[in-house]
């Protein structure tokens, strides 16, 4: 699976197993505006190889649906990975994905990933949902 090389900051495995259309877009976990498929410019893609570094992966599959031109999975990824210099850890995130079909195959459109697994209180979601951090060191 591809995000299992990335996991292992294995770009370039990634980038052969899942095509970005050009008007992909990325809700990472971190929130923050979206990112859009012209940003994965090679230098990008390099560094997120040195953030992501040697991990592994279980994918939960929660549902699929599908049309002949579009494909969404909803996902749970099971993650144990070091990010961005932190020691490795489990990191488990809900995770949707949205591929549609075109000329040149199947492209991915759309991941949304967020690490709401376990769940969170109505107040905690009510200070995300108003930018409201606990820490101090955020994203």
């Amino acid at each position: 699976m591809s995000n299992a090389a990335l996991m292992r900051g294995d770009t370039d495995a990634y980038a052969a197993l899942v095509a970005l259309s050009s008007d992909f877009t990325l809700m990472s976990p971190f929130g923050g505006v979206p990112s859009r498929g012209p940003e994965y410019t090679p230098e990008r893609m390099a560094a997120m190889g040195r953030f992501f570094r040697n991990g592994t992966l279980q994918v939960e599959m929660v549902e699929a649906y599908g049309s002949p031109d579009m494909v969404v999975l909803a996902l749970v990824e099971h993650a144990h990975v070091e990010v961005g210099g932190l020691k490795a850890q489990d990191w488990n995130l809900r995770v949707t994905l949205v591929y549609r079909r075109d000329e040149n195959g199947w492209r991915l459109v759309h991941r949304h990933a967020d690490p709401l697994v376990e769940g969170v209180s109505l107040r905690q979601a009510a200070d995300l949902a108003r930018g409201v951090r606990q820490d101090a060191e955020g994203p």
